[in-house]
């Protein structure tokens, strides 16, 4: 049969055109190895978003909350952005380190596809360059090296696609790092108006000039990532949303699934049903058990 979408590579056909040493070996995935990138690029950023929020940790107690005079001030606040840096670390960690939907790598095998019982009119597709059976709105990935289920991008941030299986941690990545920049830009602000009130020298365990130089950087530091994460954040809501990812959006690709509400595609990434799970990285959504090939029909 002819695939109808030229972009994709028509694997239906006869046996001659299906030799299993075109395939092999076949990756078989083990479901409990942790998922991570060895690429060098993705390493270094995320080493150095982590180093950020580390330092962004340091200005904020060691500069603003410990020399506070007000207890209660430092307590809740140190509390308050502690919460936030420890969950957006969290939800990057496993944005990072979770298989973000990889379809089995080199399975694309004649025995593979006999297995499926493909229906008359029915057809598959080929990645060439991972040698793997291709499910609906996959795309492949040149840095992961292998395609994943409904791809929106490629992170360098997180060292990682953004895919089905970990687009709700990288929203919560987002949303929490948009949170700990605001909350630094605020404390910022009343630590310069507290400072010029009172004595440089006791508003700060550092000297004057280096107080100075460590809230400017902490103020660039959470304006810049506060547009980043803002935009980053709002684009993913409106993925999920209209149920169409970033490349998808880009290419402008023919809908062929389903329209759903906007609720039902939220609840599709963060879980069944709504609840506080829906902001936490270590709860796991439930995506419900999706068929082994969604094949479109001619």
């Amino acid at each position: 049969m002819r695939s109808p979408v030229p972009r994709f590579r028509d694997v239906e056909r006869q046996a001659s055109g299906l030799e299993p040493a075109h395939c092999l070996p076949p990756c078989h995935e083990r479901q409990n190895n942790m998922w991570f990138i060895r690429d060098a690029c993705g390493i270094v950023c995320a080493i150095i978003t982590w180093l950020l929020v580390v330092f962004a940790e340091v200005v904020v107690l060691f500069v603003m909350l410990i020399p506070s005079k007000s207890l209660t001030y430092s307590l809740l606040n140190g509390t308050l952005f502690n919460s936030l840096a420890f969950l957006a670390l969290a939800s990057h960690f496993r944005a990072m380190c979770t298989d973000p939907g990889a379809v089995p790598k080199g399975n694309a095998t004649k025995e593979y596809i006999e297995s499926l019982q493909l229906k008359p009119g029915q057809v598959v597709y080929k990645c060439p360059k991972c040698c793997s059976i291709k499910p609906d709105r996959a795309h492949h990935c040149s840095v992961c090296k292998r395609c994943i289920r409904k791809m929106d991008h490629h992170c360098p941030w997180v060292n990682n696609c953004v895919g089905e299986n970990n687009q709700k941690y990288f929203v919560l990545f987002t949303m929490y790092i948009f949170l700990i920049s605001l909350h630094s830009l605020v404390m910022v602000v009343f630590h310069f108006l507290y400072c010029f009130e009172d004595d440089w020298t006791k508003c700060s365990t550092f000297s004057p000039p280096a107080t100075v130089i460590l809230l400017i950087l902490l103020c660039f530091e959470g304006l810049l990532f506060l547009i980043f994460t803002s935009v980053m954040f709002g684009t993913q809501i409106h993925s999920i949303c209209t149920d169409e990812t970033g490349i998808e959006q880009l290419k402008k690709e023919e809908r062929r699934w389903a329209k759903k509400t906007k609720w039902m595609n939220m609840k599709a990434v963060f879980g069944h049903p709504f609840s506080i799970a829906w902001f936490s990285p270590f709860s796991t959504p439930d995506h419900g058990k999706a068929d082994p090939y969604q094949a479109l029909k001619s």
